[in-house]
């Protein structure tokens, strides 16, 4: 019996299983087309129909990035007869002897391209392939497939933007999902946004017979499928203030980075001198007299150049020495031109003497912060002068130095604050002292940070002791934030120490001629800018010009770093850069009795500052503010 139950369970489950595979082989042969399609390939041709790639808005929606037309002319080599090889060469601008190379190459490699189409000519413009059209009579198997190159609206922001290449073999085989012949983002918004700005490809479906000659499209394009536009991109900048910082910038080799404080979004990034926005479309044209260039256009200063910060570094130290109570709004040191000990002198401008707290970080003073450096490595609440480095370190890397702030621009760089371990490594341990590396009490030595970072300072200030991460993109119905770029940074620094600060910034612009105040220059009437200069050694040539400052004082709408190598005293060339940033930003327009200001910095040329550039002259060394 249970040998007969076995073979009746045996017969009902083959029948079921032919049961099911002939239901399946009908579905696939009658209703299902597209496998149809898939084993019959060879009888089909794909024309593939290219996405447009998505814009980049600023925050106002102004286009920074948009399209034009374009054609790829194809031509299927193999059934090409004699044609008009000049009037095709006028059409297209080309030079006859290299038309006649290239299908001296078609005919070489016959029987690997075999009845296939090639691209003959890449991104024609709309109106040559009209003309082409006019005559394609005379043009047989050549043809047009629609494409689209980028476009710029707006002239600035090339380094920010970025640029469009076609995709490489290494990119190829590390994204399988490109093509050859698609193009990608390379650089800048365009990199980082690939994915949402590329779109997805679609295709026509046509019949062909053996020798590749379209007959018809297949079912009346029911299976063909439409190319997907790709997403629009908002970035945070602002177009007008990113244009003027340009503007600003042009003959001067630096950056200007300035964030909007109560959320981190990206106001401006320059980095000049940039690449020029009109050459974006065509950047393979002109990549080797860019690359050649001693000025580095390619290089984006804002994020990948990481700097002495200078005297605006005082402001961290500042803070850390209110915090470690070493120093308060009371203590006052001397300043003799300098610091001097133990036959060690570091130099300083002339100004009052003794200085107080607030008027040090007006003033600039060298001497004030050697003495709290000095205090707080001396500071009888550690064990040793390592250990108290250490929490020097702690606190200064709270402010996000030192590391990649993560921001969503790519290739940003980290800086560098050193550890313990490195002047273990230098001095050996246990024999170095605030005497050993007395420079980074005024943002020298071994420090290296980018611009990002000193706007990220100027952030945070102005916030009273946090920042969010800085970042590019804004928050919109097709890009969703990362929500690390809601999220507080906090520093080490309690929030009451800030406003001590903020007073010697606010003193620093806004004090009144003769009072020893730094940066009186970047004063703007009603828009009480708050401030610190720094002028950065530089072992190379001229020193490096700094200003980092935010407005206003109460709810601040922006804050700034500006950097311009080789330029000298900060104070001369990047608070005024800073200050008419911020008065553009905020007034929308430069005041009358400033406009020699603006037409000073935007016609001054310092190129021949900077060491390598062909009329480079050595400079005179300046001592720091």
């Amino acid at each position: 019996m249970q040998g007969n139950n076995r073979e009746k369970h045996l017969i009902i489950g083959l029948v079921l299983f032919f049961g099911a595979l002939i239901i399946q082989l009908v579905r696939l042969q009658l209703v299902d087309k597209s496998f149809k399609i898939s084993a019959q390939n060879n009888a089909f041709y794909y024309q593939t129909l290219y996405p447009s790639r998505g814009q980049i808005l600023d925050r106002n929606g102004k286009v920074l990035v948009g399209n034009k037309n374009t054609y790829d002319i194809m031509v299927t080599p193999h059934f090409v007869k004699d044609f008009d090889t000049l009037e095709l060469c006028k059409i297209f601008n080309l030079n006859i002897e290299d038309v006649r190379e290239t299908f001296k190459g078609y005919k070489k490699y016959r029987s690997r391209i075999g009845y296939r189409s090639v691209t003959f000519l890449k991104q024609a413009s709309q109106e040559q392939y009209t003309r082409f059209i006019e005559v394609n009579h005379k043009f047989p198997k050549f043809y047009g497939v629609p494409r689209t190159t980028r476009m710029y609206p707006f002239n600035a922001g090339g380094n920010l933007l970025g640029y469009v290449t076609e995709a490489g073999p290494e990119f190829l085989q590390k994204n399988p999902e490109y093509q050859q012949g698609d193009y990608i983002g390379s650089t800048g918004l365009e990199q980082s946004c690939e994915k949402l700005l590329r779109g997805e490809k679609g295709y026509n479906i046509f019949l062909r017979d053996a020798r590749n000659t379209i007959q018809s499209s297949y079912e009346d394009g029911a299976y063909d499928k439409p190319a997907t536009k790709g997403k629009d991109v908002v970035s945070t900048i602002d177009a007008e203030l990113q244009s003027y910082g340009e503007f600003l910038m042009k003959n001067k080799v630096g950056s200007v980075i300035a964030i909007e404080p109560s959320s981190g979004e990206i106001l401006s990034m320059i980095s000049s001198p940039g690449i020029d926005v009109s050459i974006l479309g065509e950047i393979n044209k002109h990549y080797d007299s860019i690359s050649k260039s001693p000025f580095k256009p390619m290089f984006n200063r804002s994020i990948m150049s990481p700097q002495p910060p200078g005297s605006v570094f005082k402001l961290v130290n500042a803070l850390i020495g209110l915090q470690e109570n070493v120093v308060s709004v009371h203590t006052q040191y001397p300043c003799n031109s300098g610091f001097s000990a133990k036959g060690l002198t570091l130099g300083c401008h002339p100004h009052k003497s003794p200085i107080g707290f607030k008027e040090s970080i007006m003033a600039s003073c060298n001497a004030y912060y050697c003495y709290l450096f000095r205090n707080l490595l001396g500071n009888s609440k550690y064990s040793s002068t390592e250990e108290a480095y250490n929490a020097w370190y702690d606190y200064v890397t709270s402010f996000g130095f030192g590391v990649k702030l993560d921001t969503d621009f790519p290739s940003e760089k980290s800086g560098f604050v050193p550890t313990a371990k490195t002047y273990n490594k230098i001095y050996g341990k246990g024999r170095w002292n605030y005497l050993s590396i007395i420079s980074l009490s005024i943002g020298q030595g071994e420090l290296g940070c980018t611009p990002l970072h000193l706007a990220n300072l100027a952030a945070t200030i102005a916030n009273r002791g946090h920042y969010y991460i800085p970042h590019i993109i804004k928050d919109h119905h097709d890009s969703t934030l990362n929500q690390k770029y809601k999220e507080k940074h906090y520093t080490l620094i309690d929030t009451t120490h800030f406003e001590t600060v903020i007073d010697g910034m606010y003193m620093a612009v806004n004090s009144k001629p003769g009072s020893g105040a730094t940066a009186t220059i970047a004063a703007v009437p009603g828009l009480e800018i708050c401030g610190k200069t720094g002028t950065a050694e530089n072992p190379h040539g001229d020193e490096h010009a700094v200003f980092v400052c935010f407005a206003p004082r109460e709810n601040p709408q922006i804050a700034i770093a500006v950097y311009v190598e080789n330029a000298g005293f900060g104070a001369t060339w990047a608070a005024p850069v800073a200050s008419l940033m911020v008065e553009k930003y905020l007034n929308g327009e430069i005041a009358q009795n400033r406009k020699y200001l603006e037409d000073r910095i935007s016609q001054a040329n310092l190129l021949h500052k900077v060491p390598g550039s062909p009329n480079y002259v050595r400079p005179k060394k300046n001592k720091k503010k």
